[in-house]
């Protein structure tokens, strides 16, 4: 079986769904590749380039739809590129169903069998396949590059001789793989960023890489997870709190990145007209839902604009086109990891297995049927996080009255073990001969004292684990001195041995935690 990949006819489309690497992994898989000419110039890889890797290079896109049975895209198809598929053939391509009625009604009609990369499920099994996720982790990316390019100051603060310059502040709405992108990508370059959500789940995460989540003031319980790992639509009195705490941030935030999308649903407006209005000028609003009708109100779709007030607006829709090496190289890889599930054998034969939660979701019409909507997934992508309970800040009173409790019963444990200890002993005592009972004390007590020492020995020049058997060694070290001198033969050999085994084991302590330091130095 082959598989083609055609050139883009999107305007401005500077992806190609299949790279030479890919090609090379789809040909271990029992493929032989096809590739329009030109297909992968925008994004740097030339014709002479698949040639070399042993791909088929075709003039026209007719020659290169009638000759394969596998089509890899990467935009969805035009009507003209569906009127060229037949039963029998596989398209792989974004598609988005659920906004393209007619398109999918023309697939079907064509009885070709069409896997949209789009509705790859949300699930760990299939996040080689993710396509979504890997386009947005470039495009949050992208966006921040795109307003550091239309901000006129740095990201970082900096104090130098001509002045103290002041961090930028970054406003991230939508901690999707898309916004945790854009939020590492702005706290690496030395902004002050900040990042909202309406998933409580999420708030970890975007702390653990340096941002600052953003809370609402909000008693009511809202959790956003939807199943599918997707934010879902919030309440009325919850979009009203986010609303007023936008307007609130709007006069510091210098750069907005907005990312909030809900499946089959317009973009919803969130950055409004006031808000953009009350802040400074020069400030930079990126709107990566620009293709649904983006989140800000004065988004205009491929479009640039600047606001009355000085604030730049930013709505292209291309972004992960504006890296296209590193696009076409992660979505090729989604697509070879799709065609690994399909060709199970690894022998060149597509098999669609239907009963595969994976392809099931991923298929939008299979032998002339609408397959459009999947059933639901049998495991939810995210299941549904408990938010934590703040702790309780304590009083001083409150801290005193710990404290004195704590020692208490610290004291009192303590107590009761020197009674059930003096106990033991006077039982011991009544019945053991008084030679015993002398050495049995001083056994008792070099326990005790050898405890001590060897628990509180620094760990500054050990591990924990040296420190302690170092720590041991020294204490038979000890012992064994003291036998040295005994007139029996048989105690001074082994104490002989004991000092020479215990020095051993100390030296060899030493030896290992310099390796260990060793490790971490830099020559």
């Amino acid at each position: 079986m082959k598989i083609g990949s055609p050139r883009e006819i999107f305007q401005g489309e500077a992806r190609v769904a299949m790279t030479p690497d890919s090609a090379i992994q789809l040909k271990k898989l029992g493929y032989d590749c096809v590739i329009e000419a030109g297909a992968g110039k925008a994004a740097g890889f030339s014709d002479d380039a698949y040639r070399a890797v042993g791909v088929d290079v075709v003039e026209t896109a007719e020659t290169l739809f009638a000759s394969v049975d596998v089509i890899a895209k990467v935009r969805p198809p035009e009507p003209a590129e569906v009127d060229r598929l037949s039963s029998g053939k596989t398209l792989i391509s974004f598609f988005y169903p659920a906004q393209s009625k007619d398109l999918l009604e023309q697939a079907k009609s064509t009885g070709a069998n069409v896997i949209a990369m789009d509705m790859v499920p949300r699930i760990s099994r299939a996040q080689k396949m993710d396509a979504l996720s890997s386009m947005a982790n470039i495009a949050g990316y992208r966006a921040v590059i795109e307003a550091g390019s239309n901000f006129g100051r740095f990201f970082t603060g900096q104090v130098t001789a001509a002045g103290k310059v002041p961090p930028a502040k970054v406003l991230v709405i939508g901690a999707g793989v898309a916004g945790l992108a854009a939020i590492g990508t702005a706290t690496s370059l030395g902004a002050i960023t900040y990042a909202f959500d309406v998933r409580p789940e999420v708030a970890e995460q975007i702390e653990s890489m340096g941002a600052q989540f953003v809370y609402l003031d909000f008693t009511e319980a809202q959790d956003g997870a939807a199943t599918g790992g997707y934010a879902a639509p919030s309440s009325p009195e919850f979009r009203e709190k986010q609303l007023a705490k936008f307007r609130e941030l709007a006069p510091e935030i210098d750069i907005v990145i907005t990312t909030a999308l809900i499946p089959g649903r317009d973009a919803p407006k969130l950055w409004l007209a006031d808000m953009v209005a009350a802040m400074k000028p020069g400030s930079v609003v990126i709107d990566l839902a620009a293709e649904r009708g983006g989140n800000c109100d004065l988004t205009v779709p491929d479009q640039k604009i600047v606001s009355d007030n000085g604030v730049t607006v930013v709505g292209y829709t291309d972004f992960p086109s504006r890296m296209a090496a590193q696009s076409s190289t992660l979505y090729s890889t989604n697509i070879r990891h799709m065609m690994t599930d399909l060709t199970p054998a690894k022998d060149g034969v597509l098999v669609h297995n239907m009963e595969d939660d994976v392809i099931r979701g991923a298929t939008v019409t299979y032998q002339g049927e609408i397959t459009f909507p999947p059933p639901p997934p049998k495991i939810k992508a995210i299941a549904a996080a408990k938010p934590k309970e703040k702790a309780k800040e304590l009083t001083p009173e409150e801290k005193r009255a710990n404290e004195i409790a704590a020692f208490k019963a610290q004291t009192k444990s303590q107590v009761g073990l020197l009674v059930v200890a003096t106990l033991l002993l006077l039982l011991v005592g009544a019945y053991a001969p008084e030679s015993f009972m002398g050495h049995f004390i001083v056994f008792v007590l070099a326990c005790f004292i050898g405890f001590s020492v060897i628990w509180n020995v620094s760990h500054s020049l050990h591990t924990p684990l040296m420190a302690v058997t170092n720590a041991i060694s020294g204490i038979v070290i000890l012992g064994a001195l003291l036998q040295v001198g005994s007139s029996n033969w048989l105690v001074v050999i082994l104490a002989s041995l004991s000092v020479l085994i215990a020095t051993i084991n100390i030296v060899g302590g030493f030896l290992v935690t310099r390796r260990m330091l060793a490790m971490f130095q830099k020559s």
